[in-house]
């Protein structure tokens, strides 16, 4: 008798509580609009979140919405824009396209190693090492993290241990900036091409027994372009960094290359007055 009331008891609560969920669908359901799931399928699928959202689906509520403007994917096509601008009924928009910058040069072939890392193969992990191996502390640990966040596979590792990132494959998710201990990635404007290639907040020329081609302070970038460089922690920012003319003065005296103006076809262009890096094997007077 007791196990039949507790089943009974049991399955009353169990309608109950059915018929209180199935009015509160009915009360609280909300509508939703049937393009936001064909606006979704006309989207790459990358989730990648360089339009702001977490993923294409809450993107493609934003356009649905009025919210943002197809033009701020940057993973689709200028035929994917138009598709879908179209579709909506709405204009195209844009957004400046930006690109991961790497704010070091120091390679294994110009930079030291004050100890060598045995251990997990990641970046992170050699960080957590007393800074990781490396002689200069805020340089570019070589291992690859960048490499492997990166899902677009527009971040290749050279021979002397840097990354390079591949300007039309890159998206400007930001995994690689996530993924650096070093905070060495940004997310710069791509037509934005005067960088500084270091991230060194040591000043005068002892830098350079760590690295060949670190920044040593001395302002002269700052002193022959002060309409887009200043000095600022014993490093040169750069605003703006687009007009090619500037740029030529800023690059012009800078002794070590620290600064450049990245060219899409040579790429890191430096000064005259730089001095020139011929070795591409690592550094023979390194500790192994």
């Amino acid at each position: 008798m007791l196990v039949l009331t507790a089943v009974l008891t049991l399955g009353g609560l169990t309608l109950l509580l059915a018929a209180l969920l199935a009015v509160a669908n009915r009360k609280l359901h909300v509508e939703e609009d049937p393009r936001i799931d064909v606006v979704e399928e006309m989207l790459p699928h990358a989730n990648c979140g360089a339009c702001g959202r977490p993923g294409c689906r809450p993107f493609a509520e934003a356009l649905v919405a009025g919210q943002a403007q197809p033009g701020q994917c940057t993973v689709g096509t200028p035929a994917d824009h138009a598709a879908i601008a179209s579709y909506l009924g709405v204009e195209v928009g844009a957004v400046e396209r930006r690109v991961a910058r790497l704010a070091c040069a120091g390679g294994a072939n110009v930079a030291r190693d004050r100890a060598r890392y045995e251990g997990l193969s990641s970046c992170s992990a050699a960080a957590l090492v007393a800074g990781g191996g490396k002689s200069c502390f805020w340089g570019c640990l070589g291992i690859g993290d960048c490499e492997v966040a990166c899902d677009f596979d527009a971040i290749h590792m050279t021979p002397q241990g840097l990354p390079v990132v591949d300007e039309d494959a890159c998206t400007a998710c930001g995994d690689c900036v996530v993924a650096c201990p070093k905070d060495l990635f940004s997310l710069q404007p791509r037509a934005a091409r005067l960088w500084v290639q270091c991230a060194s907040h040591a000043a005068g020329d002892e830098i350079l027994a760590d690295c060949e081609v670190a920044c040593t302070a001395c302002g002269r970038c700052a002193m022959d372009a002060p309409e887009q460089v200043r000095m600022e922690a014993n490093l040169p920012i750069v605003t703006g960094g687009r007009d090619r003319a500037i740029a030529d003065r800023a690059i012009s005296r800078c002794p070590t290359g620290a600064i450049v103006w990245l060219d899409p076809e040579r790429g890191a262009v430096k000064g005259d007055a730089a001095r020139k890096v011929l070795r591409r094997t690592a550094r023979i007077d390194a500790p192994t």
